[in-house]
This record gives structure tokens, sequence and C-alpha cells, in this order.
């Protein structure tokens, strides 16, 4: 069942870490064919690498096929995030095919133009405190383990997938305050500009939404909690993928279809 869009945008994967849901996004990428791929930062991270090594045999095939789909007619264009920031220094070359840019601008099929950037600049704690930032990502990465285990357990109950980082954010007020100042300080950006809209990441929190002022704020959440991108279709219209619960959908609809007796009528008495 191959999924065709204009254009996909990912975000934040860290690929690297033990936290990256690589066969997720694998399966992902295995479904998909598009004209443009963005991937918008954070997508191998160079700060956890730094700490030490992990990098499973999916982390490989996750790259490979991203350059297959470079080598076979999809552009790929890699806007390095400030987990990635180390790519930040090959801006305007091309490695296997993939563009390594800083930003870019993105015209849709109905003509809408989208500033597509990272979004870490936009960060106050990034910017001004780097070793902050650093401790955040670390807390961060335990969390995610935490919520590893916690999901684990909840699995051989048969209770669904939860995040405990995603419902904390949402419950405390100072996560709330800072994601909507992030995201007003990227639509300002916009705004500046004269776009239509933003697509972004880094915050971690998949989004789609038409402001009071017209343009528009789309991130392309995460692949570490919640398994998420961005689509474009091919009139143009833009969309929230939430890949955990789609290929599940996906899955059942298929085993239906192919089951013996699907569409048959139920014998009679």
């Amino acid at each position: 069942m191959r999924l065709r869009y204009r254009t996909v945008w990912i975000s934040d994967v860290h690929l690297g870490t033990r936290g990256c849901r690589d066969e997720y996004l694998l399966d992902f990428l295995r479904h998909v064919d598009c004209e443009q791929l963005y991937l918008v930062g954070d997508i191998i991270d160079l700060w956890k690498l730094k700490g030490g090594f992990y990098w499973p045999g999916l982390h490989n095939e996750i790259l490979r096929h991203i350059f297959a789909m470079a080598k076979n007619g999809t552009r790929v264009q890699y806007i390095p995030g400030n987990h990635d920031e180390l790519l930040r220094g090959h801006i305007g070359t091309v490695f296997n095919g993939v563009e390594i840019v800083e930003r870019a601008v993105h015209r849709t099929a109905d003509g809408r133009r989208f500033l597509v950037l990272h979004g870490d600049e936009f960060d106050g704690v990034v910017c001004s405190s780097r070793w902050l930032a650093m401790l955040g990502s670390e807390a961060y990465d335990l969390l995610i383990e935490l919520n590893r285990w916690f999901n684990h357990a909840r699995r051989i109950l048969g209770f669904p997938y939860w995040s405990m980082s995603a419902y904390i954010k949402h419950k405390v007020k100072n996560a709330v305050n800072f994601i909507f100042s992030f995201e007003e300080a990227l639509l300002h950006a916009a705004r500046e500009e004269q776009l239509d809209g933003v697509i972004c990441g880094h915050i971690h929190h998949a989004a789609l939404r038409q402001t009071a002022g017209g343009i528009e704020y789309a991130n392309c959440g995460d692949w570490v909690e919640s398994c998420t991108a961005l689509a474009e279709s091919p009139t143009g219209e833009l969309s929230v993928i939430r890949w955990v619960e789609e290929s599940i959908q996906r899955l059942e609809e298929s085993t239906l279809e192919n089951c013996p007796d699907h569409g048959r009528l139920a014998p009679t008495s």
C-alpha cells in the first residue's frame, strides 16, 4: 500500500540514540513515494554520539533508504538542527544526492510559500546557554528511557502506547508557555518575510494550524515519541501523519481486504 505525496517533512529522528523509534521510521519511508523530502534537523544526534557510540543496523538502513530515494528522483534537502549542527559547516554541499541547506522556502502545489527551518535559532535556551540545553537534552533522554520501560509494561498488560513526556509538557505551565512563545517567534519570522506559513521541528510537538493573522504554523513532530511527519498532497493540502496509529489502521484494512471471506455474504439458515 504505497502512500504518494508531493512533499514529506520529517524532523527530530535522533539517529544514534536508543530513543529513536527506528523501526517505525523505516516502515514509513518504505511506504512513501514523494517528489521532495525535507529532513528538518536533528536527524543524526551528534551530541549523543560524542558521549558514547550507539548505531544499530536499522539506523544504517534508514540512511541507505534516504540515499536511494535521492538517487531515484526524490529531491532530498537536509536542514541541520542543533543536535546535528556540525553539518552547518557543510551548507551548500551535496552528499549522496542529499542537499545540505541552511533553510528553504517551499512553494506548495496551490502556490503558498512556507519558510522551512529546524527552529532552534528561535529557542532562547539553545541560543544563550548551550550547557543548559545539553543538560535538558540529557534529562529528556532519561525521561524517554523511563517511558520506554513504562510502555513495555503497558504493552504486556494490553494497553496502548502513552507518552509520559508529552503529558508533562502539556501539564507544566512553563512548557506550555515555551511552546507558545516558540510558535509566535516563528510566525513572526514568516510574516516578516511575507510568506504564507512556517514549517519547523525542534520541540517534538506535531502541529498544523491556521493563525488569526492568516499565517499557517506547521511542526513535523518527532520520531522519538510521536512518530509523526508532515505531508503535502498533489493539490497542495498539508496534513500531519501519525504513523503509529495510521500503520496499525492500514495493516488492519489490508488484512481485511486479503481475507478469503471478505465481501462474501454470511450463509443463511
